[in-house]
Protein backbone atom coordinates (compact mmCIF):
# COMPACT_ATOMS: atom_id res chain seq x y z
CA UNK A 1 0.00 0.00 0.00
CA UNK A 2 3.00 1.98 0.83
CA UNK A 3 4.65 1.65 -2.29
CA UNK A 4 0.98 2.37 -4.09
CA UNK A 5 1.02 5.67 -2.11
CA UNK A 6 4.20 6.58 -3.25
CA UNK A 7 3.82 5.99 -6.75
CA UNK A 8 0.84 8.08 -7.02
CA UNK A 9 2.71 11.09 -4.79
CA UNK A 10 5.29 10.65 -7.82
CA UNK A 11 2.83 11.12 -10.79
CA UNK A 12 1.39 14.60 -8.38
CA UNK A 13 4.96 15.67 -8.84
CA UNK A 14 5.62 15.31 -12.21
CA UNK A 15 2.11 16.90 -12.84
CA UNK A 16 3.40 19.71 -11.23
CA UNK A 17 6.86 20.32 -12.35
CA UNK A 18 5.43 19.98 -15.75
CA UNK A 19 3.44 22.76 -15.13
CA UNK A 20 6.30 24.73 -13.12
CA UNK A 21 8.47 24.00 -16.44
CA UNK A 22 6.03 25.63 -18.74
CA UNK A 23 5.69 28.51 -16.37
CA UNK A 24 9.30 28.55 -16.13
CA UNK A 25 10.07 28.61 -20.06
CA UNK A 26 7.37 31.23 -20.90
CA UNK A 27 8.81 33.71 -17.99
CA UNK A 28 12.43 33.37 -19.21
CA UNK A 29 11.03 34.26 -22.83
CA UNK A 30 9.51 37.64 -21.77
CA UNK A 31 6.47 36.10 -21.14
CA UNK A 32 3.37 35.39 -23.67
CA UNK A 33 4.35 37.55 -26.05
CA UNK A 34 7.86 36.11 -26.23
CA UNK A 35 7.16 32.46 -26.76
CA UNK A 36 8.31 32.98 -30.37
CA UNK A 37 11.71 33.10 -29.02
CA UNK A 38 12.11 30.34 -27.42
CA UNK A 39 13.49 26.82 -29.19
CA UNK A 40 10.80 24.98 -28.14
CA UNK A 41 6.83 24.40 -27.41
CA UNK A 42 6.55 25.44 -23.77
CA UNK A 43 5.08 21.85 -23.05
CA UNK A 44 8.48 20.76 -24.61
CA UNK A 45 9.96 22.41 -21.18
CA UNK A 46 6.95 21.01 -18.88
CA UNK A 47 7.94 17.52 -19.98
CA UNK A 48 11.35 18.04 -19.46
CA UNK A 49 10.87 18.98 -15.83
CA UNK A 50 8.24 15.94 -15.73
CA UNK A 51 10.77 13.38 -17.11
CA UNK A 52 13.60 14.16 -14.16
CA UNK A 53 11.38 14.31 -11.63
CA UNK A 54 9.99 11.20 -12.40
CA UNK A 55 11.79 8.89 -14.49
CA UNK A 56 15.04 8.87 -11.33
CA UNK A 57 12.21 8.55 -8.42
CA UNK A 58 10.88 5.58 -10.43
CA UNK A 59 14.26 3.74 -11.05
CA UNK A 60 15.36 4.32 -7.38
CA UNK A 61 11.92 2.99 -6.12
CA UNK A 62 11.97 -0.19 -8.47
CA UNK A 63 15.35 -0.72 -6.70
CA UNK A 64 14.57 0.05 -3.67
CA UNK A 65 11.22 -2.30 -3.88
CA UNK A 66 13.76 -5.42 -5.16
CA UNK A 67 15.95 -4.74 -2.50
CA UNK A 68 14.39 -4.11 0.32
CA UNK A 69 12.96 -7.43 1.32
CA UNK A 70 16.14 -9.23 0.80
CA UNK A 71 18.15 -6.99 2.98
CA UNK A 72 15.63 -6.79 5.82
CA UNK A 73 15.69 -10.42 5.38
CA UNK A 74 19.48 -11.15 5.39
CA UNK A 75 19.76 -8.79 8.80
CA UNK A 76 17.07 -10.87 10.14
CA UNK A 77 18.45 -14.10 9.89
CA UNK A 78 22.15 -12.56 11.65
CA UNK A 79 20.56 -11.17 14.41
CA UNK A 80 18.35 -14.61 15.49
CA UNK A 81 19.61 -16.27 18.32
CA UNK A 82 21.63 -19.41 17.14
CA UNK A 83 19.51 -21.64 19.71
CA UNK A 84 16.44 -20.81 17.42
CA UNK A 85 18.31 -21.93 14.51
CA UNK A 86 20.51 -24.86 15.59
CA UNK A 87 20.01 -27.69 13.76
CA UNK A 88 17.72 -26.69 11.36
CA UNK A 89 18.20 -27.08 7.69
CA UNK A 90 17.90 -24.28 4.75
CA UNK A 91 14.16 -24.89 4.51
CA UNK A 92 13.27 -25.04 8.03
CA UNK A 93 14.78 -21.93 8.35
CA UNK A 94 12.91 -20.66 5.37
CA UNK A 95 9.26 -21.65 7.04
CA UNK A 96 11.07 -19.97 10.19
CA UNK A 97 11.30 -16.77 8.73
CA UNK A 98 8.00 -16.91 7.14
CA UNK A 99 6.27 -17.56 10.59
CA UNK A 100 8.05 -14.54 12.21
CA UNK A 101 6.94 -12.27 9.12
CA UNK A 102 3.48 -13.47 9.57
CA UNK A 103 3.89 -12.45 13.02
CA UNK A 104 4.69 -9.30 12.21
CA UNK A 105 2.22 -8.45 9.72
CA UNK A 106 -0.68 -10.39 11.60
CA UNK A 107 -0.82 -13.19 9.79
CA UNK A 108 -1.35 -16.84 10.94
CA UNK A 109 2.16 -18.78 11.97
CA UNK A 110 2.75 -22.24 11.47
CA UNK A 111 4.79 -22.81 14.95
CA UNK A 112 5.00 -22.28 18.01
CA UNK A 113 5.02 -17.89 19.03
CA UNK A 114 8.34 -18.48 21.53
CA UNK A 115 9.70 -14.83 23.10
CA UNK A 116 12.65 -15.11 20.70
CA UNK A 117 10.44 -15.36 17.50
CA UNK A 118 8.00 -12.39 18.67
CA UNK A 119 11.02 -10.17 19.63
CA UNK A 120 12.30 -11.38 15.89
CA UNK A 121 8.70 -10.36 14.36
CA UNK A 122 8.94 -7.02 16.67
CA UNK A 123 12.37 -5.92 14.97
CA UNK A 124 11.03 -7.25 11.58
CA UNK A 125 8.83 -4.35 12.14
CA UNK A 126 10.95 -1.95 13.31
CA UNK A 127 13.06 -2.35 10.15
CA UNK A 128 10.52 -2.07 7.76
CA UNK A 129 9.42 0.83 9.34
CA UNK A 130 12.36 2.38 8.94
CA UNK A 131 12.96 1.01 5.60
CA UNK A 132 9.86 2.74 4.69
CA UNK A 133 10.65 6.03 5.99
CA UNK A 134 13.85 5.91 4.24
CA UNK A 135 12.27 5.07 1.22
CA UNK A 136 10.18 8.05 1.09
CA UNK A 137 12.64 10.43 2.45
CA UNK A 138 15.57 9.22 -0.79
CA UNK A 139 12.46 9.27 -3.18
CA UNK A 140 11.68 12.21 -2.78
CA UNK A 141 15.14 14.04 -2.34
CA UNK A 142 16.02 12.47 -5.96
CA UNK A 143 12.69 13.82 -7.26
CA UNK A 144 13.80 16.97 -5.47
CA UNK A 145 17.08 17.02 -7.07
CA UNK A 146 15.89 15.98 -10.97
CA UNK A 147 13.73 18.93 -10.64
CA UNK A 148 15.71 21.47 -9.06
CA UNK A 149 18.63 20.42 -11.75
CA UNK A 150 16.16 20.43 -14.56
CA UNK A 151 14.86 23.97 -13.31
CA UNK A 152 18.07 25.77 -14.10
CA UNK A 153 18.37 24.60 -17.23
CA UNK A 154 15.65 25.58 -18.63
CA UNK A 155 16.39 28.98 -21.41
CA UNK A 156 15.05 30.20 -24.04
CA UNK A 157 17.88 28.45 -26.19
CA UNK A 158 17.14 25.02 -24.50
CA UNK A 159 16.71 22.61 -26.71
CA UNK A 160 14.04 20.57 -24.75
CA UNK A 161 11.98 19.13 -27.53
CA UNK A 162 15.33 17.43 -28.52
CA UNK A 163 16.27 16.41 -25.45
CA UNK A 164 12.63 15.32 -24.57
CA UNK A 165 12.29 13.07 -27.67
CA UNK A 166 15.59 11.55 -27.30
CA UNK A 167 14.07 10.41 -23.73
CA UNK A 168 10.67 9.49 -25.12
CA UNK A 169 13.21 7.36 -28.04
CA UNK A 170 14.70 5.60 -25.05
CA UNK A 171 11.76 4.59 -23.58
CA UNK A 172 9.97 2.81 -26.38
CA UNK A 173 13.41 1.27 -27.38
CA UNK A 174 13.76 -0.18 -23.81
CA UNK A 175 10.03 -1.44 -24.23
CA UNK A 176 9.93 -3.43 -27.44
CA UNK A 177 13.80 -4.51 -26.29
CA UNK A 178 12.18 -6.03 -23.18
CA UNK A 179 9.78 -8.68 -25.52
CA UNK A 180 12.79 -9.34 -27.26
CA UNK A 181 15.04 -10.17 -24.02
CA UNK A 182 12.13 -12.28 -22.85
CA UNK A 183 12.14 -14.53 -25.98
CA UNK A 184 15.60 -14.85 -26.15
CA UNK A 185 15.17 -15.90 -22.11
CA UNK A 186 12.70 -18.33 -23.25
CA UNK A 187 14.94 -19.93 -26.06
CA UNK A 188 18.36 -19.75 -23.76
CA UNK A 189 16.86 -21.22 -20.76
CA UNK A 190 14.82 -24.58 -22.72
CA UNK A 191 18.18 -24.54 -24.96
CA UNK A 192 20.77 -24.82 -21.79
CA UNK A 193 17.88 -27.49 -20.33
CA UNK A 194 17.73 -29.51 -23.77
CA UNK A 195 21.79 -29.07 -23.60
CA UNK A 196 21.69 -31.40 -20.45
CA UNK A 197 19.12 -33.78 -21.46
CA UNK A 198 21.42 -34.62 -24.80
CA UNK A 199 23.97 -34.92 -22.65
CA UNK A 200 22.22 -38.30 -21.18
CA UNK A 201 20.48 -39.26 -24.18
CA UNK A 202 21.74 -39.26 -27.47
CA UNK A 203 20.09 -36.73 -29.99
CA UNK A 204 19.66 -39.27 -32.73
CA UNK A 205 17.89 -41.38 -30.37
CA UNK A 206 15.76 -38.57 -29.45
CA UNK A 207 14.97 -37.62 -33.43
CA UNK A 208 14.93 -40.85 -34.83
CA UNK A 209 13.93 -43.70 -32.32
CA UNK A 210 10.44 -45.14 -32.33
CA UNK A 211 9.62 -45.89 -28.75
CA UNK A 212 9.13 -43.34 -26.55
CA UNK A 213 8.48 -44.68 -22.55
CA UNK A 214 10.20 -41.59 -20.65
CA UNK A 215 10.13 -43.88 -17.50
CA UNK A 216 13.82 -44.04 -15.57
CA UNK A 217 14.23 -46.52 -13.73
CA UNK A 218 15.14 -46.56 -9.76
CA UNK A 219 15.90 -50.43 -9.04
CA UNK A 220 17.21 -52.66 -11.59
CA UNK A 221 14.46 -54.99 -11.28
CA UNK A 222 12.06 -52.30 -11.51
CA UNK A 223 9.26 -53.12 -14.50
CA UNK A 224 7.81 -50.30 -17.21
CA UNK A 225 10.66 -48.16 -16.95
CA UNK A 226 12.21 -48.74 -20.18
CA UNK A 227 13.36 -45.13 -20.73
CA UNK A 228 13.01 -44.98 -24.28
CA UNK A 229 13.18 -41.18 -25.60
CA UNK A 230 12.29 -41.38 -29.46
CA UNK A 231 9.97 -38.93 -30.43
CA UNK A 232 9.25 -39.59 -33.64
CA UNK A 233 5.48 -41.12 -32.03
CA UNK A 234 4.92 -37.90 -30.98
CA UNK A 235 5.29 -35.78 -33.89
CA UNK A 236 3.47 -38.31 -35.96
CA UNK A 237 0.64 -37.78 -33.93
CA UNK A 238 0.67 -34.50 -34.17
CA UNK A 239 1.55 -34.24 -37.76
CA UNK A 240 -1.31 -36.69 -37.55
CA UNK A 241 -3.87 -34.33 -35.79
CA UNK A 242 -3.03 -31.26 -36.93
CA UNK A 243 -3.87 -32.93 -40.52
CA UNK A 244 -7.31 -33.81 -39.83
CA UNK A 245 -7.83 -30.44 -38.43
CA UNK A 246 -6.64 -28.22 -41.55
CA UNK A 247 -8.60 -30.55 -44.01
CA UNK A 248 -11.61 -29.57 -41.73
CA UNK A 249 -10.86 -25.44 -41.09
CA UNK A 250 -9.12 -24.97 -44.57
CA UNK A 251 -11.94 -25.48 -46.96
CA UNK A 252 -14.52 -24.41 -44.69
CA UNK A 253 -12.58 -21.17 -43.48
CA UNK A 254 -11.78 -20.24 -47.41
CA UNK A 255 -15.41 -20.88 -48.14
CA UNK A 256 -16.85 -19.06 -46.02
CA UNK A 257 -14.28 -16.15 -46.26
CA UNK A 258 -14.98 -16.31 -50.12
CA UNK A 259 -18.62 -16.10 -49.26
CA UNK A 260 -18.39 -12.99 -47.08
CA UNK A 261 -16.19 -10.87 -49.24
CA UNK A 262 -17.89 -11.61 -52.10
CA UNK A 263 -21.63 -12.89 -52.03
CA UNK A 264 -22.58 -11.86 -48.74
CA UNK A 265 -24.86 -8.60 -48.41
CA UNK A 266 -23.81 -5.74 -46.11
CA UNK A 267 -26.56 -6.97 -43.13
CA UNK A 268 -25.71 -10.42 -43.16
CA UNK A 269 -21.75 -9.76 -43.03
CA UNK A 270 -22.52 -7.46 -40.32
CA UNK A 271 -23.67 -10.41 -38.00
CA UNK A 272 -21.93 -13.38 -39.48
CA UNK A 273 -18.53 -12.50 -39.42
CA UNK A 274 -18.62 -11.55 -35.69
CA UNK A 275 -20.59 -14.76 -35.06
CA UNK A 276 -18.70 -17.01 -36.59
CA UNK A 277 -15.49 -15.30 -34.49
CA UNK A 278 -17.22 -15.82 -31.48
CA UNK A 279 -15.73 -19.45 -31.99
CA UNK A 280 -12.23 -17.91 -31.51
CA UNK A 281 -12.96 -16.79 -28.17
CA UNK A 282 -14.29 -20.13 -26.62
CA UNK A 283 -11.49 -21.55 -24.31
CA UNK A 284 -10.15 -24.72 -25.86
CA UNK A 285 -11.45 -26.36 -22.59
CA UNK A 286 -14.71 -26.13 -23.79
CA UNK A 287 -13.25 -27.96 -27.21
CA UNK A 288 -11.72 -31.06 -25.08
CA UNK A 289 -15.26 -31.31 -22.90
CA UNK A 290 -17.23 -31.50 -26.79
CA UNK A 291 -14.28 -33.65 -27.64
CA UNK A 292 -14.37 -36.30 -25.36
CA UNK A 293 -18.39 -36.01 -24.51
CA UNK A 294 -19.89 -35.20 -27.81
CA UNK A 295 -17.96 -36.19 -30.44
CA UNK A 296 -15.79 -39.07 -29.73
CA UNK A 297 -18.32 -41.09 -28.89
CA UNK A 298 -20.34 -40.17 -31.86
CA UNK A 299 -17.63 -41.46 -33.37
CA UNK A 300 -16.96 -44.41 -32.15
CA UNK A 301 -20.80 -45.62 -32.18
CA UNK A 302 -20.64 -44.19 -35.88
CA UNK A 303 -17.51 -46.62 -36.33
CA UNK A 304 -19.07 -49.54 -34.49
CA UNK A 305 -22.69 -48.79 -37.11
CA UNK A 306 -20.81 -49.51 -40.33
CA UNK A 307 -17.66 -52.06 -38.78
CA UNK A 308 -14.83 -50.22 -37.94
CA UNK A 309 -13.06 -49.89 -34.62
CA UNK A 310 -12.81 -46.77 -33.41
CA UNK A 311 -10.70 -46.04 -29.93
CA UNK A 312 -12.67 -44.07 -27.42
CA UNK A 313 -9.77 -41.48 -27.85
CA UNK A 314 -8.99 -41.10 -31.19
CA UNK A 315 -6.95 -38.42 -33.67
CA UNK A 316 -10.10 -38.38 -35.96
CA UNK A 317 -12.47 -37.06 -32.78
CA UNK A 318 -9.67 -34.65 -31.68
CA UNK A 319 -8.55 -33.51 -35.21
CA UNK A 320 -12.02 -32.77 -36.44
CA UNK A 321 -12.76 -30.77 -33.03
CA UNK A 322 -9.55 -28.78 -33.79
CA UNK A 323 -10.16 -28.01 -36.92
CA UNK A 324 -13.88 -26.62 -35.64
CA UNK A 325 -11.87 -24.07 -33.24
CA UNK A 326 -9.57 -22.88 -35.96
CA UNK A 327 -12.28 -22.47 -38.85
CA UNK A 328 -12.34 -18.71 -37.16
CA UNK A 329 -8.94 -17.99 -37.55
CA UNK A 330 -8.53 -18.97 -41.37
CA UNK A 331 -12.02 -17.38 -42.02
CA UNK A 332 -11.09 -14.28 -40.60
CA UNK A 333 -7.22 -13.99 -42.14
CA UNK A 334 -8.49 -15.01 -45.47
CA UNK A 335 -11.20 -12.67 -45.69
CA UNK A 336 -8.73 -9.77 -44.71
CA UNK A 337 -6.51 -11.07 -47.65
CA UNK A 338 -9.33 -11.14 -50.07
CA UNK A 339 -10.71 -7.46 -49.27
CA UNK A 340 -7.23 -6.12 -49.52
CA UNK A 341 -7.38 -6.97 -53.77
CA UNK A 342 -7.75 -3.92 -55.28
CA UNK A 343 -11.24 -3.49 -56.86
CA UNK A 344 -9.33 -2.60 -60.31
CA UNK A 345 -8.32 -5.97 -60.76
CA UNK A 346 -12.27 -7.13 -60.11
CA UNK A 347 -13.30 -4.19 -62.69
CA UNK A 348 -11.08 -5.60 -65.40
CA UNK A 349 -12.00 -9.12 -65.29
CA UNK A 350 -15.81 -7.93 -65.51
CA UNK A 351 -14.71 -5.56 -67.96
CA UNK A 352 -13.27 -8.71 -70.05
CA UNK A 353 -16.54 -10.61 -70.18
CA UNK A 354 -16.05 -12.92 -66.88
CA UNK A 355 -18.56 -13.80 -64.42
CA UNK A 356 -18.03 -13.62 -61.09
CA UNK A 357 -17.74 -17.00 -60.51
CA UNK A 358 -14.81 -17.10 -63.07
CA UNK A 359 -13.15 -13.51 -61.36
CA UNK A 360 -13.00 -15.51 -58.34
CA UNK A 361 -11.52 -18.67 -59.35
CA UNK A 362 -9.17 -16.95 -61.95
CA UNK A 363 -8.42 -13.11 -60.52
CA UNK A 364 -9.11 -12.79 -57.00
CA UNK A 365 -7.64 -16.11 -55.21
CA UNK A 366 -5.18 -16.13 -57.10
CA UNK A 367 -4.24 -12.37 -56.39
CA UNK A 368 -4.90 -13.11 -52.87
CA UNK A 369 -3.33 -16.66 -52.89
CA UNK A 370 0.10 -15.49 -51.15
CA UNK A 371 -1.47 -14.02 -47.99
CA UNK A 372 -3.86 -16.97 -47.90
CA UNK A 373 -1.06 -19.48 -47.73
CA UNK A 374 0.38 -17.40 -45.10
CA UNK A 375 -2.74 -17.27 -43.07
CA UNK A 376 -3.06 -21.14 -43.27
CA UNK A 377 0.82 -21.74 -42.20
CA UNK A 378 0.27 -19.91 -39.26
CA UNK A 379 -3.05 -21.77 -38.63
CA UNK A 380 -0.92 -24.93 -38.85
CA UNK A 381 1.37 -22.86 -36.09
CA UNK A 382 -2.04 -22.90 -34.13
CA UNK A 383 -2.87 -26.50 -34.53
CA UNK A 384 0.92 -27.99 -33.90
CA UNK A 385 0.22 -26.06 -30.03
CA UNK A 386 -2.77 -27.05 -28.96
CA UNK A 387 -2.98 -29.05 -25.91
CA UNK A 388 -6.09 -29.30 -24.02
CA UNK A 389 -8.33 -30.83 -26.98
CA UNK A 390 -5.45 -33.73 -27.21
CA UNK A 391 -5.40 -34.19 -24.33
CA UNK A 392 -9.03 -34.68 -23.24
CA UNK A 393 -9.70 -36.31 -26.89
CA UNK A 394 -6.84 -37.79 -28.11
CA UNK A 395 -5.15 -39.66 -25.28
CA UNK A 396 -2.09 -40.31 -23.53
CA UNK A 397 -0.40 -43.13 -25.65
CA UNK A 398 2.61 -42.77 -27.90
CA UNK A 399 1.45 -44.68 -31.09
CA UNK A 400 3.57 -44.65 -34.07
CA UNK A 401 0.22 -45.17 -36.47
CA UNK A 402 -1.03 -42.81 -39.28
CA UNK A 403 -4.51 -44.62 -38.71
CA UNK A 404 -6.74 -41.41 -37.70
CA UNK A 405 -9.06 -44.05 -35.79
CA UNK A 406 -6.60 -44.79 -32.92
CA UNK A 407 -5.26 -43.04 -30.10
CA UNK A 408 -2.33 -40.79 -30.10
CA UNK A 409 -0.26 -37.65 -28.20
CA UNK A 410 1.30 -34.77 -29.15
CA UNK A 411 4.45 -33.19 -28.93
CA UNK A 412 2.63 -30.55 -26.07
CA UNK A 413 0.54 -33.58 -24.04
CA UNK A 414 3.88 -34.84 -23.55
CA UNK A 415 5.12 -31.58 -21.94
CA UNK A 416 2.17 -31.22 -20.11
CA UNK A 417 2.55 -34.57 -18.67
CA UNK A 418 6.54 -34.72 -17.92
CA UNK A 419 5.86 -31.50 -16.22
CA UNK A 420 2.85 -32.02 -13.62
CA UNK A 421 3.12 -32.93 -10.23
CA UNK A 422 6.50 -33.02 -8.18
CA UNK A 423 9.55 -33.60 -10.80
CA UNK A 424 13.16 -33.76 -9.86
CA UNK A 425 14.86 -31.46 -12.56
CA UNK A 426 18.19 -33.13 -13.10
CA UNK A 427 15.75 -36.46 -14.67
CA UNK A 428 16.28 -37.61 -18.02
CA UNK A 429 12.67 -37.76 -18.25
CA UNK A 430 11.79 -34.52 -16.36
CA UNK A 431 14.68 -32.47 -19.11
CA UNK A 432 13.18 -34.47 -22.53
CA UNK A 433 10.38 -31.96 -22.15
CA UNK A 434 12.62 -28.97 -22.72
CA UNK A 435 13.99 -31.04 -25.91
CA UNK A 436 10.58 -31.45 -27.02
CA UNK A 437 9.61 -27.44 -26.32
CA UNK A 438 13.17 -26.90 -28.13
CA UNK A 439 11.76 -29.44 -31.22
CA UNK A 440 8.64 -27.34 -30.97
CA UNK A 441 9.85 -23.84 -31.07
CA UNK A 442 11.93 -24.79 -34.45
CA UNK A 443 9.28 -26.25 -35.84
CA UNK A 444 6.95 -23.59 -35.11
CA UNK A 445 9.47 -20.57 -35.69
CA UNK A 446 10.09 -21.74 -39.34
CA UNK A 447 6.34 -22.01 -40.27
CA UNK A 448 5.93 -18.64 -38.65
CA UNK A 449 9.10 -17.28 -40.96
CA UNK A 450 7.36 -18.89 -44.11
CA UNK A 451 4.48 -17.67 -42.99
CA UNK A 452 5.40 -13.93 -42.79
CA UNK A 453 8.14 -14.43 -45.57
CA UNK A 454 4.88 -14.66 -47.61
CA UNK A 455 2.62 -12.17 -46.44
CA UNK A 456 5.19 -10.03 -47.07
CA UNK A 457 6.26 -11.09 -50.45
CA UNK A 458 2.45 -10.32 -51.08
CA UNK A 459 2.02 -7.07 -49.52
CA UNK A 460 5.25 -5.61 -51.27
CA UNK A 461 3.10 -6.63 -54.67
CA UNK A 462 -0.45 -5.36 -54.35
CA UNK A 463 0.02 -2.48 -51.76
Amino acid sequence: MSDTVLLLVILAAMAVAFQIGRGRAVRTAGGPAGIKHLHSLPAYYGWYLAIWVGLPALVVLLAWIGLQERVITALLVQQLPAELTAGLSEGRVGLLLNDIKNLATGGITAGDVTPAVEAAAERYRHWQGIATAAQWALVLAVALAGLTWAWRRVAPDFRARNRVEATLLGILILCSSIAILTTLGIVLSVLFESILFFQRVPWTEFLFGTQWSPQIALRADQVGSSGAFGAVPLFTGTLLISAIAMLIAVPIGLLSAVYLSEYASRPLRAWSKPALEVLAGIPTVVYGFFAALTVAPFMRDLGAAVGLDVASESALAAGAVMGIMIIPFVSSLSDDVINAVPQSLRDGSYALGATQAETILRVILPAALPGIVGGILLAVSRAIGETMIVVMAAGLAANLTANPLESVTTVTVQIVTLLTGDQEFDSAKTLAAFALGLTLFAVTLTLNVIALHIVRKYREQYE
